[in-house]
């Protein structure tokens, strides 16, 4: 086969854009030119690489495959890169970080300090639901992964960022907001309204009650910390999420931390990434910032909840 590193990264660009034209903006090539490389790309691995259906490009088999390899090629590439500009003095290129929802109310922060001290930085953050930063590692599509229930299905390096406690919430009206020391029971006949299935905060909640041998009375499943805190706040039913979601009160947006026995559910966040990986010079600059703001961040919090 032969296949030039240009080709690997347009083909590479195809796999993740989903399109030929996206992929040829994203190459700063014309489309024809695209459809032509990707078209020598096949003919020189001798199987079907893609399909399109619906104007949509699918992988085959064959594709995704290519795409793995040509993504770990780009990997190294770019690694090596970094490292040159390392012993040039420079510290330079791009940093892809993909976290969970919730993460997201203090991974921007820890990000905005970090790029303080690196300003030649790139970096690419995705904020997703629990399975699509799960199926993001699966497919090693960046650097490091922050979630807080890691995939057990998975082989991982694993550090743990910092506590992710979860609280029971009650819109501030409600009677029981004023209440200290309840116990779980005096919850059984409340309303729940709970993350969706497959969330890690779900997860957490779910095996805690199961612990327990309690079973919440479920009215709703949200998607979002802000709408279950929405719904809370609206009187529809009480909730249980990360107490980073109250951004670090007591009591924020119309809602409550209740005092239940058994909470704070005593859950953490996690960086991961899959084991074998080699990160890159950045990956790994920030992966040691984060470990060291992290603790900072968290203390100054719990600094401000006892405040």
């Amino acid at each position: 086969m032969n296949i030039t590193f240009r080709q690997l990264r347009l083909f590479l660009a195809l796999a993740n854009t989903g399109s030929v034209s996206r992929a040829a903006h994203e190459c700063h090539v014309t489309q024809p030119t695209a459809s032509m490389q990707l078209k020598e790309v096949s003919d020189s691995v001798g199987v079907p690489l893609y399909e399109v259906i619906s104007k949509r490009v699918h992988l085959t088999d064959a594709g995704r495959d290519l795409a793995r390899t040509a993504r770990s090629i780009a990997d190294d590439w770019a690694a090596f890169e970094q490292r040159i500009d390392a012993t040039k003095g420079l510290t330079r290129g791009k940093l892809r970080v993909a976290v969970v929802s919730t993460a997201k109310y203090f991974v921007p922060r820890l990000l905005g300090t970090f790029c303080a001290k690196h300003p030649e930085i790139d970096i690419s953050l995705e904020v997703l639901n629990r399975d699509g930063v799960v199926q993001r590692l699966r497919d090693n599509l960046d650097d490091l992964y922050i979630m807080s229930m890691p995939p057990k299905d998975i082989d991982l390096e694993d550090q743990i960022v910092m506590p992710n406690p979860l609280v029971v919430i009650a819109a501030i009206s409600h009677p029981l907001a004023a209440r200290r020391k309840l116990e779980l029971d005096e919850l059984s006949k409340l309303r729940f309204i709970l993350r969706e299935r497959g969330s890690g905060t779900r997860m957490a909640v779910d095996a805690h009650f199961k612990r327990l041998r309690f079973k919440p009375n479920l009215r709703l499943e949200l998607g979002s910390n802000e709408a279950i805190k929405e719904a809370v706040a609206g009187d529809l039913g009480i909730s249980v999420i990360s107490s980073h979601a109250l951004h670090g009160q007591a009591a924020e947006h119309g809602v409550s931390a209740l005092d239940v026995a058994g909470f704070p559910v005593e859950s953490n966040w996690h960086v991961v990434w899959q084991k074998g990986k080699q990160l890159s010079p950045i990956a790994k600059v920030f992966q040691e910032h984060l470990l060291a703001q992290s603790g900072k961040w968290a203390h100054s919090r719990s600094d401000a909840e006892a405040a």
